[in-house]
């Protein structure tokens, strides 16, 4: 069994902020796979399902993002899961907006949902994906981190988060090594805008990410 973990902050006041980048992924990796997270489960939001023949499990902690490790520990302690099979998705804000990057094991950096996690598991050699939000900012991280997305970010996200969903299905099907090798050296491409009707219409993933990352707005001007 893989366990997917993707990190976020639950409510509506969060949906589609820098910070859960984790959360939509699962999401959208979830319903390409037709898998529903509705059950409530060791302080998480939960979906079973079968990728790529491997029984997954995805996993989104309802705990806000500073005690995530609380829920992760309970799934770990329930499920006895390889570690190598326990990969975490998140933002990180060392790395430049829209770029992923791929690691089998190390430390938190600056994410406070990691270092929660490493806490309360007290391991660090499992996977993660992370999912670069970095770039000009005049406000405190905090802020920037539970910001909604501009325009002009949204564009690279939606690659982003379809580039992580790739890697994650990369990463059961061939390893981690490999899926490095793959996702690790590939930059995010800034799309035209001019584009972006004709390419939503031939690709629904990114139909779906743009859709996701819309609603927050439409929310905002309720």
């Amino acid at each position: 069994m893989f366990i997917i973990i993707g990190l976020g902050n639950p409510g509506r006041r969060y949906e589609n902020t820098r910070h859960n980048i984790g959360f939509i992924t699962v999401d959208q990796l979830a319903e390409k796979h037709g898998i529903r997270i509705n059950k409530i489960k060791h302080k998480a939001l939960v979906g079973e399902g079968i990728i790529s023949g491997h029984k997954v499990l995805l996993v989104k902690p309802q705990t806000y993002m500073n005690l995530s490790g609380q829920s992760v520990r309970e799934v770990v302690a329930y499920y006895k899961p390889k570690l190598s099979n326990l990969i975490v998705v998140y933002d990180d804000v060392d790395l430049p907006m829209g770029r992923i990057r791929i690691r089998p094991s190390g430390s938190a950096g600056t994410h406070n949902g990691m270092r929660s996690i490493i806490y309360d598991i007290q391991r660090d050699d499992f996977p993660r994906v992370r999912i670069g939000i970095g770039g000009e900012r005049k406000m405190r991280l905090a802020d920037y981190v539970t910001g909604g997305l501009r325009k002009e970010e949204k564009k690279l996200m939606e690659d982003a988060v379809l580039r992580a969903v790739s890697a994650l299905e990369c990463i059961m099907e061939k390893g981690i090594q490999q899926t490095m090798n793959e996702y690790n050296s590939k930059e995010p491409v800034l799309r035209k805008a001019g584009n972006g009707a004709n390419e939503e219409a031939g690709d629904p993933g990114r139909k779906r990410v743009n859709e996701a990352m819309k609603k927050e707005d439409s929310e905002k001007n309720d």
